[in-house]
């Protein structure tokens, strides 16, 4: 076997350039590396792992259709370092880069060291060497309009392995009576097509609501985060819908957050350490104590406040919420409890089957005040409740304890003895936060780092893209 394509989360036949340059040679095979340890991360959960297997069994009967068997690889990149330079010392290895958290992230530069042949593939968006702000927009653009990968080409040589194919692979991590989104491009695909033609009338504004956004939204956050659709292949069929849509509105609005998407990402891979420290360093000092009980009771879904619990609530039966409400759980947790990001930010990621590390890391701090470049936003639990809301018949939906309870009362979150107890005050500890906040980023030397911060991070045009009208 001359080439070996290891996947992560390139679930994908299509415009994948691993698997591409894999089997140029047809004499290749695919291998997913499952490492039970990652999988144990406080970050990952069961809904992702259950996705990531939806996608793999899809992927391994188009795989087989091109005479290519896919194998599982069961433990860490360092036992597969070693299980590799006994059976194929001189395989090429074809990966695609992915920003990764420090578990995976450590063990690829490790494993790598030790194999000159093996070659990794630009995926997202983003800049992999000497990233450069002022010229971001443009090589997005550039990497956004290249020609796809083809399909793989078939297979000629049918060398074995000793390893398991997935078809035998058996994980001991429960993934069943879930009620997720389904992995797997089939699915990928059929949501970007019904999201293009019909689903995204209105989603400029029905993205924000709890209940609207649920269909609304193109709800393709998973299968990007896992690659069984290409973020390029997303772009480019957008491209050629979105001029003889009638909801063009729309359409430019997601257009947008498909930008936004690598735009955070770079951050992450830019900086990893951000995984732990504040974009603004200075910040960490802000919440120096942990509540472990006021924790359990927001993660649980148990604060006393119906709309933040509904949205917690629905959040962890169904693996996805809006983005909205995301920020206003971060939000809560960050300025009302005052608890440490550090601390919040892996409880909430395991409750997302699209977990996306450098998209949910930087969003966390955003919406934790701690980037030192962007503002802080405190959100109101009231207000978001009245507007997203306003009959409170989807709060009634997740909490049927509060089924006759009247409207009104449910949305100021004076329930008594119908409830649950209050966690916090929300006026005062919002008080508190907001003199905390700016009391630090009140001094030169806060503004002095926030500056530099902006130059490694910050979104903007160079002079010579706003000339041209480039974004």
């Amino acid at each position: 076997m001359r080439d070996l394509a290891l996947f992560h989360r390139n679930l994908r036949l299509e415009d994948n350039a691993a698997l591409y340059n894999a089997s140029l040679n047809q004499d290749y095979a695919g291998l997913y590396v499952f490492d039970k340890e990652y999988w144990s991360q406080s970050d990952r959960s069961k809904n992702q792992l259950k996705f990531a297997l939806d996608s793999l069994k899809e992927l391994e009967k188009k795989l087989n259709n091109l005479n290519v068997c896919l194998y599982v690889f069961e433990g860490s990149l360092s036992a597969l370092k070693k299980f590799l330079h006994e059976t194929l010392p001189n395989v090429n290895l074809h990966i695609n880069h992915t920003t990764e958290t420090n578990y995976y992230s450590n063990q690829l530069k490790k494993f790598s060291k030790d194999f000159p042949f093996l070659y990794s593939y630009k995926d997202f968006g983003i800049q992999i060497n000497n990233p450069d702000r002022d010229k971001w927009a443009r090589s997005w653009q550039k990497h956004m309009n290249k020609q796809p990968y083809n399909s793989p080409k078939t297979n000629n040589n049918l060398h074995q392995l000793n390893l398991p194919k997935f078809k035998e692979f058996k994980t001991t991590l429960e993934t069943q009576d879930m009620q997720i989104q389904t992995g797997g491009s089939n699915s990928g695909r059929e949501l970007l097509n019904s999201f293009l033609e019909h689903r995204c009338k209105g989603y400029s504004k029905k993205m924000s609501s709890p209940s609207e956004a649920e269909y609304a939204c193109s709800r393709l956050s998973p299968h990007i985060a896992f690659g069984t659709i290409s973020i390029r292949d997303i772009y480019q069929t957008l491209e050629n819908n979105i001029n003889n849509s009638r909801y063009r509105w729309d359409l430019y609005s997601f257009k947008k957050r498909l930008h936004w998407h690598c735009h955070f990402i770079q951050k992450l891979d830019t900086q990893p350490s951000l995984e732990h420290q504040s974009m603004h360093p200075d910040c960490d000092q802000l919440r120096p104590k942990v509540d472990r009980e006021l924790i359990d009771k927001w993660i649980s879904g148990n604060t006393g406040f119906p709309f933040v619990d509904a949205c917690m609530t629905y959040l962890k039966k169904y693996g996805w919420i809006n983005f909205r409400m995301r920020a206003m759980l971060m939000s809560f947790a960050s300025y009302n409890l005052w608890q440490p990001w550090q601390q919040t930010s892996p409880l909430l990621a395991n409750t997302f089957t699209d977990y996306e590390p450098g998209i949910h890391i930087c969003q966390v701090q955003m919406q934790s005040g701690v980037t030192g470049i962007n503002l802080p936003r405190i959100y109101s639990i009231t207000k978001q409740s009245l507007d997203q809301d306003p009959e409170a018949n989807w709060i009634k939906n997740q909490l049927p304890q509060l089924e006759d309870i009247d409207k009104n009362i449910i949305h100021s979150a004076e329930l008594g003895e119908l409830y649950k107890e209050k966690v916090v005050d929300l006026k005062s500890s919002a008080k508190k936060a907001r003199e905390l906040v700016w009391q630090i980023r009140s001094n030169s030397e806060f503004r002095k780092k926030a500056r530099e911060i902006y130059e490694l991070h910050g979104s903007r045009k160079s002079r010579v893209e706003k000339r041209k009208g480039l974004s």
